[in-house]
Parts: C-alpha cells; sequence; structure tokens
C-alpha cells in the first residue's frame, strides 16, 4: 500500500500532438523531471505523469492537411517527436498517457456521466467568437489587437469566428465562490504568486457557464459523450483528466490522488488549469491538486520572442544532436526563471558550457583524478586530521542537500544549481590554497596530502549527488570515474561515504569544450561586426557571436618607455580576473594557457610564465588582466588579455596581485 505522507505525485502539460515540439516543451519537461529527480533524492515515492493531448479540431485539420488519418498523425507525433525526445533528454516519467488510449476514454466517460447525472451539466445554444486555436470560446477583453489592426486570442494567428451551436455546458460559474474562497485562502496554490494574482483578477468577474461538447457532425474526432453520442467532449474535459487515468487505470480511487499531485505548466494554459479544472475535480466529487507551478516562456537570445516566421526558432531535435544532453538541461535550467520570460540560446548555452561545467566541475574532477594517480597511483588514501578549512568544506557539505531541497520546494531551481555550483568553486579555491602539488614534495606533509586528495574526491561525490537531478548522465560519470561505479546515494547531509582505498579509474574529460575555429563566411551575408565563434560537436557545426576579446601581450617587453597622458592610461582596461583553469602549451617550453573569469564573462589567456609556475598553482589565484587589448594568436590558440607581471634583476617573476579578495571583473584604477 502506498503511503500518503510520503507520495509524490508530478505532472506536465500534456502536449497536443498536432505539431513537432519546441524549446517551450523541452524547458517545461527538463524543469518537471528536475523536480521529480530531487524528490526521489529526497526519499519521495514520486510518480511522474506526461503524455499527448490527441482530440479535437486542431488535429482534425492538421491530418487532413497532412493527407493521414487523425490517429496515423497523433501515433507518429506522440511516439516519434514527443516520446522519442524526452527519452533522448533522459526525462524520467514514470506513466506516459496518450488520450486515445481506451482506459483514458472509459475514466472521461465515467467522470463526464457523475458530473451529468449531478446537474452541472446541461444543453443549451450559444452563440460567441471561438479560438480555433484555443479550442474555447473567448470573450472581447481577451483579444489584444496585432499589428494588423486585427484583434485575435494571444498566440493565434487567425481572429475568432463568430460561432453559434448547441452544445452541453458545464454549470461552472456555481463553484466560482469556492473557487476564489480557497485561492485566498491558499496563498501558496498557485506559484509564482503572479500568476495567482492573475486567476484572482479572473474570478472577480462572472465567469459564466463552460462549453463542454462539439457536434460530432463538425468535430468527428473526440470521445463520444456517454448520454449522447452525437456529441465529443471538449478538448479540455478530456485532456485534464489524463493526470488522473493512470492511478485509476492501475485501480486506485482517484480521490486518493488528486489531491497529492504538483502541476507543472507554460503561462499559456494559466485558465484551464485554474479555472476549468479545480471547477471540475469540486464538481466530480474529487480533491483540488496540491500546487499549480507556472513558469514563464523562452525567449530568443536577444529578447525577442521565438517563430518560425522570425527565422529565430531552436530545434530541439537538432539542438540534441549538436550539444550534450546534460548541457542543455543545465543551462535551461540555469538561465531560466518561472516568473519572468528568460533568454536562451546556443551563445548561453556554450558560454555557461565552458565556465561552469568545464572549467568549474570538469576540471575539477580532472585535477583530483590526476593527482590521486600522480602522487597515489591512483588509489584514494584515507583522511587524516582535517584542519579548519577542511572541517568547513564537510560543514557546508552536510549542509548542502537540505539547502537544496528547501530551494527546489520554494521552486527556486536555479538557486538550487546555484547552491551546488558554489560549492563546486570552493573545492577548487580549496585546492589552489591547499597547493598538493607542493605537499608532495615532502615526506613530512604526506599525511596533508591524503587528507586534502580525500577531500577533493569527498566533495565530488557530494557535488554529484546534489547536482544529479539536473545532470543525471554526468553525474553517474563523475561518480564513476571516481571509481564508486554505479552506486546512487540519497540526497542526504553525509561526509565520508567514499572508501579509502577505492581505486580511482578516470575517465574522458567530463564536458569537453567545443572546439574553436574561424568559419567559412556564408555566401551573401555581410561580416559581422563581432568575431564568430564555430563550436563543433559530434562532427556538427553551429555558429555563435562571441564577446570582443583582447590578446596576451607580446613576449618581448616594449623597448619604448616614454611618458603618456592620463588620458592614455585611461584607455588601458585593467580588471581583476580569476583563474579557473590552466594547462601547459604543448610543444612550448614557455607557455601556460589560462581560463580566467571576469564577472559573467570567461577568457583565454597565454602567458610566458611556465617556467616560475605549475599549472595547478595558478587555479584559484586572482591576477590583474590588460582586458582591452586586441586578439593576437601564440601557438595556434588565441589569446584574449595580458596578465600583468614583475621580474626583479636575478630573474625571479611575480604576478600582480591583491591583498584583497575583491570579485573577478573589478575594474583596477
Amino acid at each position: 500500500m502506498t503511503d500518503s505522507s510520503n507520495e509524490f505525485i508530478l505532472t506536465t502539460a500534456i502536449d497536443y500532438a498536432n505539431g513537432e515540439p519546441h524549446i517551450g516543451h523541452v524547458y517545461e519537461k527538463i524543469l518537471g523531471d528536475a523536480i521529480a529527480r530531487y524528490q526521489r533524492l529526497a526519499g519521495r515515492d514520486v510518480t511522474f505523469v506526461m503524455g499527448t493531448d490527441e482530440h479535437g479540431e486542431k488535429i482534425s485539420k492538421a491530418a487532413a492537411k497532412a493527407g493521414v488519418t487523425p490517429q496515423e498523425l497523433v501515433d507518429d507525433l506522440s511516439d516519434r517527436a514527443f516520446r522519442g525526445l524526452w527519452d533522448r533528454l533522459e526525462i524520467s516519467y514514470d506513466a506516459f498517457i496518450r488520450t486515445t488510449a481506451q482506459r483514458h476514454k472509459k475514466f472521461v466517460q465515467d467522470v463526464l456521466q457523475r458530473v451529468y447525472d449531478a446537474g452541472d451539466i446541461y444543453f443549451a445554444e450559444y452563440e460567441g467568437l471561438y479560438s480555433v486555436g484555443a479550442e474555447r470560446y473567448v470573450t472581447e477583453k481577451e483579444l489584444v489587437e496585432g499589428t494588423d489592426g486585427v484583434r485575435r486570442y494571444p498566440g493565434d494567428r487567425d481572429a475568432p469566428e463568430l460561432r453559434r451551436e448547441a452544445n452541453y455546458f458545464f454549470r461552472m460559474e456555481k463553484y466560482q465562490d469556492w473557487l476564489l474562497d480557497t485561492l485566498k485562502a491558499n496563498p501558496g496554490l498557485i506559484q509564482p504568486a503572479g500568476y495567482r494574482n492573475e486567476v484572482l483578477e479572473m474570478l472577480s468577474e462572472p465567469i459564466g457557464p463552460l462549453s463542454i461538447s462539439r457536434p460530432k457532425s463538425r468535430v468527428p474526432w473526440g470521445i463520444e459523450l456517454p448520454w449522447d453520442a452525437d456529441h465529443v467532449t471538449y478538448v479540455w474535459f478530456d485532456a485534464l483528466l489524463s493526470y488522473l487515468t493512470p492511478f485509476v487505470a492501475s485501480g486506485r480511487d482517484a480521490a486518493t490522488v488528486s489531491g497529492l499531485a504538483w502541476h507543472v505548466i507554460g503561462k499559456d494554459i494559466l485558465k484551464p488549469h485554474a479555472v476549468f479544472w479545480p471547477t471540475m475535480l469540486k464538481a466530480a466529487g474529487l480533491p483540488l491538486y496540491r500546487k499549480l507551478v507556472v513558469h514563464s516562456h523562452i525567449l530568443a537570445e536577444d529578447g525577442r520572442k521565438m517563430g518560425k516566421s522570425l527565422g529565430n526558432a531552436i530545434d530541439p531535435q537538432q539542438l540534441v544532436s549538436d550539444f550534450p544532453v546534460d548541457a542543455i538541461r543545465y543551462t535551461l535550467l540555469r538561465e531560466a526563471s518561472l516568473g519572468a520570460d528568460s533568454p536562451y540560446g546556443e551563445g548561453i548555452l556554450v558560454s555557461r558550457l565552458n565556465s561552469d561545467l568545464a572549467n568549474d566541475l570538469g576540471n575539477l574532477l580532472s585535477r583530483t583524478v590526476s593527482m590521486i594517480h600522480k602522487y597515489r597511483g591512483g588509489v584514494l588514501p584515507a583522511a587524516h586530521e582535517p584542519n579548519e578549512r577542511e572541517r568547513e568544506i564537510e560543514a557546508a557539505a552536510l549542509a548542502l542537500p537540505g539547502q537544496i531541497l528547501g530551494l527546489v520546494d520554494d521552486l527556486k531551481i536555479n538557486m538550487a544549481i546555484e547552491a551546488a555550483m558554489n560549492f563546486v568553486r570552493d573545492l577548487n579555491r580549496y585546492l589552489a590554497e591547499s597547493a598538493p602539488w607542493n605537499l608532495a614534495k615532502s615526506e613530512e606533509t604526506a599525511r596533508r596530502l591524503d587528507t586534502v586528495l580525500y577531500t577533493a574526491a569527498e566533495g565530488l561525490r557530494v557535488a554529484s549527488v546534489c547536482l544529479e537531478a539536473v545532470i543525471p548522465s554526468k553525474a553517474r560519470e563523475l561518480r564513476s570515474q571516481l571509481g564508486l561505479g554505479t552506486q546512487t546515494y540519497a540526497l542526504a547531509g553525509a561526509w565520508g561515504l567514499t572508501p579509502a582505498g577505492t581505486r580511482v579509474p578516470g575517465g574522458p574529460i567530463l564536458f569537453p569544450k567545443p572546439e574553436v575555429s574561424k568559419p567559412e563566411q556564408e555566401e551573401g551575408r555581410e561580416k559581422p561586426d563581432r568575431p564568430q565563434k564555430t563550436v563543433q560537436k559530434e562532427k556538427k557545426v553551429v555558429t555563435q557571436v562571441a564577446q570582443p576579446t583582447a590578446p596576451v601581450a607580446s613576449e618581448t617587453p616594449a623597448e619604448t618607455e616614454a611618458l603618456i597622458s592620463i588620458e592614455d592610461f585611461a584607455r588601458i582596461d585593467l580588471r581583476v580576473a580569476e583563474v579557473i583553469a590552466c594547462e601547459a602549451v604543448a610543444k612550448a617550453d614557455k607557455l601556460l594557457k589560462l581560463t580566467v573569469r571576469l564577472g559573467e564573462e570567461t577568457r583565454t589567456v597565454v602567458s610566458g610564465i611556465r617556467k616560475w609556475y605549475e599549472p595547478e598553482a595558478l587555479v584559484g589565484r586572482k591576477v590583474i588582466l590588460v582586458a582591452n587589448l586586441k586578439p593576437a594568436k601564440l601557438r595556434g590558440i588565441e589569446s584574449q588579455g595580458m596578465i600583468l607581471a614583475a621580474e626583479d634583476d636575478a630573474g625571479n617573476l611575480d604576478l600582480v596581485g591583491l591583498t584583497l579578495d575583491l570579485p573577478s571583473g573589478t575594474k583596477v584604477r
């Protein structure tokens, strides 16, 4: 028997199977999946429901246009376009409902009959404005005027049609006062709060009855009313019930599960979920859902609305082919917020992939595994006496899961991700501070080296669990490289679960950076004002616009030391930069390749300081960067700035640094 106190039911909106999925569908499913995975990691009994909405007038029209039957159309779109994409994105749904399934039809007809028998459905003639896009009657107040002067329902291509026909109606207004009182008594029922306020405004005026049938002579593709075979069910009275179908089909009473559900939807279908669905549940004698989670839209990278006609729409299938799935999941969840439309595109994706996933997380794993192999033969040593810094890291690791679950419950997924990544960045700083490459030089510091290596490895395990709901495949791969195999861990505060003596196998780079090269100029297009980066992933090429960059200076100092004016000096843009990755340049004895962070921006810098610094010793260090020099290439690597250093007469070199821990990107003056 299911323990209802520990049961967690989550649904995303079932997708209308009249066309290919878009990036908004992708974001919603990844968002729902992350919530479901976090709840599972917290030990809750989760059922995650998804599906496709396969009835209605638009599907009949789309099938006729394609020259196929409605069933053939929805079979293809449901299995190939939608479910196929969700599987590629590792969406961990537990039930997938198709509204053309017989078990769903039976449940819909049972509920309709129940509401009809209670006297809440009646037959009448109606005339009004009908939106084919929304598949419902709309009011004049809901229409917006387009640039062509035509008033339409938002999102529709065509103006609404004036229709007069006899339909069955649900007495929705009968439950208006109940719904209004319920929302006032439960301020957290609809989140974010701005959408709750929209619903309260809707309910401040009469909502009227809801037309819940269409004549079969006009719309033959639908579920027949159980008491009148000449009418089919209105698509929303059909689709919303799909959230409960898998439970009813397995023998459970709908009343035991409807009150446990979290529904994740887009803001464009707020009214059906916040007004139609609650009143339907009330009329059917079923409890109201636990929470309605409403998300905003994904915009193009330049902040404009996406659309095929604008040429800026993202093809999800192509996106999944061009980039790692975990990078797509991470960047969408990190960039998007529920309450506001959020820009997204390949430039944003690549930037986050390079900075957060490759530099912060991937580089930490590579450094840790490399040093365990270099200094301890690939076997994880046991930790010894922790110092204050290590006790701080352990305390942070113990507190982090609770912090993340609190943020997830508050629907602040992007903040939960940032909390986990801040822990990762602190581990990087810890390694830089501890300097294990120096500890390895003496037997007297061998125990300290053991403790540092163990702390880094165990910290990575904790980070992988805290990020698993977001990057499931890479989190498992990370633990596999640490020798933990396929073992899973609950999201609970724990430290010391990685056994000392574990053989650490390592593996390929966790998040390879996109290769950067100069693209061929496309015929007929003007050259952009900014340089272009060609991102090559798995033999597929996409292009993004890069930010203006600056080079490293020549390896020989300037011979002229003429006086300059204050105006000349003001032209030099000096910035605080944090080194987040560093490696030796192949076949170049003097050169190091550094990745540095300037605020939200990351750059590559080539510097001739290899003689004085080990690459590992520079990671986490703050340096001063000349940020506005022209790009230059050294050994085929484009260098995007110059790091300041000073050298004495004896040839000892020191990097210009700081006494205060100022944020990266701070201007030096």
